[in-house]
């Protein structure tokens, strides 16, 4: 059977200032059935971080170790939700995603729910729902409890499948009814290298200027449990929820899961062979790195050569789990890059940069 992947796709149109505008952009310009909508993750919007029972996250031990502006307050939308409801309704917006915060909910990451935690998203939910806007939901933006971290380690332990799909499954069941659009990871590549090779986002480990971590292992055995997380719960859903007798009258859910991405726009930097080879080299890195096993079932072959023992393998069962777990996959854009390919060298020190064998110069556009 074909796989058949439809894109939810984020998109910041910026309009050239000359002045006058030659073209008024409105609804008719785009397609019928359309969808305008904002978002936001639960970090950069809630506040609150730490009434009614919610948790350090590991975005909240990363800020407030290095002394960085922090979310404590941030919009405030755990009391404002309802004001930011009728602005969206100002606005004229068809949709609004929002990630749920794991330590709100759950705050030890696995065990009892926080009841005060549930019934805020449930009040959220419910106000968009009234309002005529439909709810998306991430379930995972960059934010695990910090006690799974301090426990095991996060998302370098296979643990934490198990515990995501049990957090997924309180999701699921106590907000299904009103939300049709899952999306399990966001921007899975960018956290992963943030995160485990840069160290310059949460949990902000790597192999330089970091307290701990390995930039040439770490970050592929944090995506390979991504994505058997994200396949663990999409499973979960058209097994238990999807079509499930118990919940609306047509006897389902219905609803999709998907999967989020950044997603770069790349360029050879000249018409060479090379430089040729090494877009479509970029593209497998960044992009193909999650997409082939989402597709294929394993990671692209330049990967697997190039990397070799340090990228995980899948059993053939874990496989045939994570090729078609995507309803969707998500694409988030902002920008393009420049692909330079870069001749072979052996400086000691491997990360994900140094195996892609490129040099990604941005794009910027005045448009």
């Amino acid at each position: 059977m074909d796989l058949v992947l439809s894109l939810i796709i984020t998109i910041s149109l910026v309009l050239p200032f000359t002045g006058r505008c030659n073209h008024v952009y409105s609804r008719s310009d785009f397609p019928e059935g359309f969808s305008f909508g904002s978002g936001a993750s639960s970090y950069q919007w809630e506040g609150a971080a730490d009434e009614d029972g919610r948790t350090p996250s590991i975005w909240d031990t990363y800020v407030h170790s290095r002394n960085l502006d922090n979310g404590d307050i941030a919009c405030d939308g755990y009391h404002k939700y309802k004001e930011d409801v009728q602005l969206m309704v100002e606005t004229g917006l068809d949709a609004f995603k929002f990630s749920i915060s794991w330590s709100r909910l759950i705050p030890n990451g696995r065990g009892p729910v926080n009841p005060k935690g549930l019934q805020f998203y449930k009040n959220f939910i419910q106000q968009l729902v009234t309002h005529g806007i439909e709810p998306h939901v991430t379930l995972y933006h960059y934010d695990h409890p910090q006690a799974l971290e301090d426990e095991y380690g996060g998302w370098l332990n296979r643990t934490i499948i198990k515990d995501f799909t049990a957090f997924a499954d309180v999701c699921f069941r106590e907000f299904g009814s009103h939300v049709k659009f899952w999306t399990t990871i966001n921007e899975a590549n960018i956290f992963t290298i943030g995160g485990y090779n840069d160290g310059i986002t949460p949990p902000g480990r790597c192999s330089r200027n970091c307290l701990s971590g390995n930039s040439s292992s770490e970050p592929y055995i944090v995506s390979h449990n991504l994505l058997l997380a994200h396949a663990s719960v999409s499973r979960l859903y058209r097994q238990k929820y999807k079509q499930h007798i118990a919940y609306n009258e047509q006897g389902m859910q219905g609803g999709s899961v998907g999967f989020g991405l950044f997603a770069i726009g790349f360029s050879p930097s000249t018409s060479s062979k090379d430089d040729e080879i090494a877009t479509q080299r970029a593209r497998d890195f960044y992009l193909g790195w999650t997409l082939g096993p989402l597709v294929y079932g394993d990671y692209p072959y330049v990967m697997r050569r190039t990397i070799g023992s340090r990228l995980p393998y899948f059993s053939e069962e874990e496989s045939e789990l994570v090729k078609g777990s995507s309803d969707f996959v998500g694409i988030t854009h902002y920008t393009a890059a420049i692909v330079t390919n870069v001749k072979p060298y052996f400086s000691g020190y491997s990360d994900f940069y140094s195996d892609t064998g490129i040099t990604l110069t941005c794009r910027n556009s005045k448009h």
